[in-house]
């Protein structure tokens, strides 16, 4: 085997100089192992499971325009502003935390802290398996969860919003449920809340919050934003 001298240079254009040289020592072996893999990790029925839930609510969506007139109110008129004046629906929750709060804790620093949370913590160690959130070092998780829902629950009563302190009472409640339970429990129900990570308590507890707030500033909010009840004139 005749040896062969090989001149290299350096060269930041590909184009002019495409040639490219490795060197291998007798330690190196030049060839790449690679095992082949029985499994691939796909997620199939996540994507069916997202295109028939898109496709049922588009139908419904589709069905209850053609059934339901929008409730559109009369044109515009600048001298008369309606009392109360209300947000679209879907903005009707941050309208309703603007009656407890100031602007600026009700508009920007509670959800952004609420969305932020929601991104960051399935990130955090105690969600990378989405392990139940009590099944590890159950005792200091509980002295954090009592903690925080204590601070929580104070901030609410300090600020006399009630109607958000009923969501948190009963999400909290459904936590010490799972606390008390395992994978092994007979009931169906406590094996479900005891596999749930801490990002599922926060988002279920921020959906509760959302769905309340929504629903009193569309159904029992009337004039100067006073308390009316839906079934009265």
């Amino acid at each position: 085997m005749s040896t062969k001298d090989f001149v290299t240079g350096m060269d930041s254009n590909a184009r002019k100089s495409p040639r490219r040289v490795a060197f291998i020592t007798r330690r190196t072996s030049a060839q790449v192992k690679v095992a082949d893999e029985e499994t691939l990790q796909t997620f199939p029925e996540v994507l069916f499971r997202a295109a028939v839930a898109i496709e049922v609510m588009a139908i419904g969506l589709v069905t209850m325009a053609l059934l339901f007139n929008a409730p559109l109110e009369g044109i515009a008129d600048p001298s008369h502003t309606p009392n109360p004046a209300k947000a679209p629906w879907y903005f009707l929750g941050l309208q309703e935390m603007l009656h407890y709060f100031p602007p600026v804790v009700a508009g920007v620093l509670v959800p952004g802290l609420v969305v932020m949370a929601l991104i960051v913590i399935p990130y955090f160690n105690i969600n990378i398996e989405a392990e139940g959130i009590f099944l590890k070092d159950r005792q200091r998780r509980l002295q954090i969860f009592y903690i925080a829902t204590g601070a929580l629950i104070l901030f609410l009563l300090l600020f006399h919003v009630f109607v958000a302190l009923v969501p948190t009472l009963i999400v909290a409640a459904f936590m010490i449920l799972a606390a008390q339970s395992s994978p092994q429990s007979s009931s169906a129900l406590r094996r479900y809340l005891a596999s749930k990570p801490l990002s599922y308590w926060i988002m279920s507890w921020f959906l509760f919050e959302l769905a309340v707030l929504t629903a009193i500033g569309t159904f029992f909010r009337g004039p100067g934003w006073s308390w009316v009840w839906p079934w009265r004139s």
